[in-house]
């Protein structure tokens, strides 16, 4: 009993202990935010972020008119078995793609033949999309560097990257300005839906309630299906090397032709290899999509995992990717989301670490840093909440905000449980987001900062 109940209390002790330092380690952090992007100013450094972009036209979703259209177009079907089709090509397969979405609350990807299908549907207003573009605008709103390689170079795209803190390079490798970029590649459009937990679906008799808040792309593929690089963007960075001190390597999932993402990853491949070898302390740090292939996703693991220092992925990510390879990875249970990446880790050759981000918490589990990854942690959730919060990437005020939020309960405890095996920061926690695009993006970006 007297053992028990040391133990017990020491259990607890060690709960407050927790909230009370990750209070103290934030506001430090925080308070030291504007100095260290002062100094990467002063030092000429950047991150460099690719490689793809596209314009998201992003709707005003809106249940009651989802419910009005499914007693136009699918009256008599159950709301619990519809079925999505592989492909859209009609108003009844929007539809269907939608509830199943919704149903399920899990966000997702839905590729679609003609865009013109959801004119006039919902209000609509132009985005910004691809890992790197919405990383570098993340970063531009708290006066932060970046270089990024773009795809689609059309002009809303560039309107929207049309800042001082926002670099690419032309086909010289000099760097300019978006604002300075002539058009040569096709627009490619995302639609995007973001649902909220809570909001009902009817049909009929039959409603569903959303379990969770999320989003819903759908895509009408172009340019990115080739991916094609600027040779300038990476002949800058080879050449300039030392300014650059971490190289964002994300969007390969865009990419189903094997042959091509080959030749893409091998390009890359040598990229990173010119780039280490002219300054040895550059982080190379992939971050991870949901792959609609496995074979696609083996290959880009393979090649590009070994090159990496850090691997970046969702929990569902994790689990998804994991699960082709027999490991089953249970992402409610921290134990099991750091065995998950030790696992990805030593499978595929990763150099120092993997992260994992979620809206409770994320965590690095790897190797010892020159950089403090804690900090960068930290960074990264505050950007991304921000982002939650108010629907565009977050200045400084606003991220003052995200600091008068409490911590994510479940966040705090997978900090405790995870003990010395890994960094975990909890998130300030936020039940119903505003905004559920570009979060994973905006918590990238903000890691950058750290090194």
């Amino acid at each position: 009993m007297l053992l028990g109940g040391v133990l017990f209390l020491r259990k607890i002790k060690t709960g407050r202990e927790i909230a009370m330092n990750m209070t103290e380690r934030y506001q430090e952090v925080f308070n030291g935010m504007k100095g260290e992007i002062a100094a990467r100013k002063r030092a000429g450094a950047f991150a460099a972020l690719g490689y793809t972009s596209n314009l998201d036209v992003l709707s005003r979703f809106d249940t009651e008119i989802l419910n009005g259209l499914l007693e136009k177009y699918l009256p008599g079907e159950d709301l619990a078995n519809m079925k999505m089709p592989d492909c859209i090509e009609t108003m009844e397969d929007f539809l269907r793609t939608t509830v199943e979405y919704c149903r399920s609350g899990k966000g997702g990807e839905a590729e679609i033949r003609d865009v013109s299908i959801l004119d006039g549907i919902f209000e609509t207003a132009n985005g910004m999309g691809g890992t790197a573009t919405q990383g570098a605008l993340a970063l531009a709103e708290v006066g932060c560097p970046s270089i990024v390689h773009l795809t689609d170079d059309s002009k809303e795209v560039c309107d929207i990257l049309n800042s001082p803190y926002i670099y690419t390079a032309d086909a010289d490798g000099n760097l300019i300005h978006t604002g300075r970029v002539s058009q040569k590649e096709e627009q490619e459009i995302h639609y995007i839906m973001q649902f909220k937990k809570g909001d009902v679906i009817r049909l009929g008799s039959k409603e569903i309630t959303i379990p969770n808040s999320n989003r819903l792309i759908i895509t009408k593929i172009t340019v990115n299906a080739t991916v094609p690089f600027n040779e300038g963007y990476f002949s800058y960075i080879e050449n300039h090397a030392e300014d650059v001190r971490s190289n964002v390597l994300s969007s390969f999932n865009c990419l189903k032709n094997r042959e091509l993402l080959e030749r893409r990853l091998q390009y890359v491949s040598r990229h990173v290899e010119k780039y280490r070898a002219a300054n040895s302390h550059g982080i190379a740090y992939f971050e991870n999509a949901h792959f609609h292939d496995p074979l696609i996703q083996e290959l880009c693991y393979k090649m590009i995992c070994p090159i990496s220092d850090i691997i970046s992925l969702n929990e569902e990510e994790l689990k998804a990717a994991l699960s082709d390879y027999g490991f089953q990875v249970d992402i409610e249970d921290i134990r099991s989301v750091i065995a998950g990446t030790q696992f990805l880790r030593d499978r595929f050759h990763v150099r120092k670490g993997v992260i994992v981000h979620t809206k409770d918490y994320s965590m690095y589990c790897g190797d010892s840093l020159e950089a403090d990854i804690e900090k960068g942690l930290i960074y990264g959730n505050l950007m991304a909440t921000s982002k939650a919060m108010n629907g565009w990437y977050g200045d400084m005020e606003k991220i003052a905000e995200v600091m008068k939020l409490p911590f994510s309960p479940k966040g705090t405890e997978c900090r405790e449980k995870a003990c010395s095996d890994a960094v975990v920061v909890p998130s300030r926690y936020l039940d119903r987001p505003k905004y559920t695009i570009g979060l994973g993006d905006s918590f990238v970006a903000g890691v950058q900062i750290c090194f």
